[in-house]
């Protein structure tokens, strides 16, 4: 997987402290193990103390580099607390309640990036992604380009009878059920910003949809087509084909038929589906039937990277995700320096 290669290597350029909150699972510690030793990134493990020994010993994982943090019994504890408090005041949490909230790993965690202690979060092994999402957003909140939370996947096609080959970004297929077309432009100009951080590409964006340059009419096309002229008025340069059927997104010949007068030509690598069905459904049938490798879900559109995982991962999925949320982190930094 070259793509996913090439964010690796850069990764570990990046010196990043990504935190955890999971190291009672043993697939965790040994991702951990293996980022640390590749120095793809340095990793802080959140959670009962003794617990993490434990599984850390059954699995003979050293700890030794680890930084790890126990919520109940951290000197950070307190801060993080007041902190937490301070943002959720307005919804009538108390100090005391807010003491409780820090205390779990997954807020702790987010707590630390928030107050810049490490660069992002990675959690979602044992939590569900409700929880994951929840805790990222109420903690880290939205980056100020951002008026969703959407998520993607990278979707590698490296295999020999690959005819298209490289990444892509899917997106949203994991997270917003019928976006409007609002929502459907944001989740467009946070992917296109994925496929710079992480593909290092000009972004080509496909507005997917069972219609081709009004080949069909439906409110659902409709939608996919302002959601398409939102995006243009904020990026007018910006390569995007309004409401194009895959095939045409994807492949130039058919693209040289179909929509003659395309930005993209059959170029796409940024895919946007009008739904979470489409969504889902369509990087599933890359994974399963096309053979591709789904990397995901990721989150977009937070202030700085928390990503979720599935509960099903492996170590590899870990390590990759790790490696994801260090780059996007570059991504971030960016945007908030491009807000001052």
């Amino acid at each position: 997987m070259k793509a996913m290669n090439n964010i690796i290597e850069k990764a570990k350029d990046r010196h990043s402290r990504i935190v955890l909150c999971e190291g009672e699972d043993k697939r965790v510690l040994h991702a951990a193990f293996e980022v640390q030793t590749r120095g793809i990134a340095s990793i802080i493990l959140v959670g009962n103390s003794a617990n993490i020994q434990e599984t850390a010993d059954a699995a003979d994982i050293p700890l030794d580099d680890f930084d790890v943090i126990d919520p109940d019994v951290s000197p950070l504890t307190g801060d993080l607390a007041e902190h937490y408090f301070l943002l959720r005041q307005k919804k009538g949490i108390t100090r005391e309640q807010a003491l409780v909230e820090t205390r779990k790993p997954i807020n702790f965690a987010n707590l630390m990036v928030a107050k810049g202690m490490a660069e992002g979060s990675v959690a979602g092994a044992t939590h569900t992604t409700k929880d994951v999402v929840r805790s990222a957003i109420q903690i880290i909140g939205l980056d100020k380009k951002a008026t969703i939370v959407s998520s993607f996947f990278l979707m590698m096609l490296c295999q020999p009878f690959h005819t298209l080959k490289g990444g892509l970004i899917f997106s949203d297929c994991g997270l917003v059920i019928d976006p409007t077309d609002e929502e459907l432009a944001n989740i467009a100009l946070a992917a296109a910003r994925s496929a710079e951080s992480l593909l290092m590409v000009e972004p080509k964006i496909a507005m997917l949809s069972f219609s081709t340059s009004g080949s069909a009419q439906h409110e659902s096309v409709s939608k996919v087509v302002r959601a398409s002229q939102l995006v243009k008025q904020q990026v007018p340069n910006i390569a995007i084909d309004e409401d194009v059927q895959l095939d045409a997104a994807i492949v130039a010949d058919v693209a040289k038929k179909k929509l003659p007068n395309s930005n993209v030509k059959g170029q796409s690598n940024v895919l946007i589906f009008p739904n979470l069905e489409a969504g889902n459904i369509g990087y599933k049938l890359a994974e399963r039937i096309g053979g591709a490798v789904a990397i995901g879900p990721l989150l977009q559109g937070l202030a700085k990277p928390a990503n979720d995982l599935s509960r099903g991962c492996s170590n590899d999925d870990i390590v990759n995700v790790i490696a994801v949320t260090v780059m996007q982190n570059e991504l971030s930094v960016s945007n908030s320096q491009s807000q001052k």
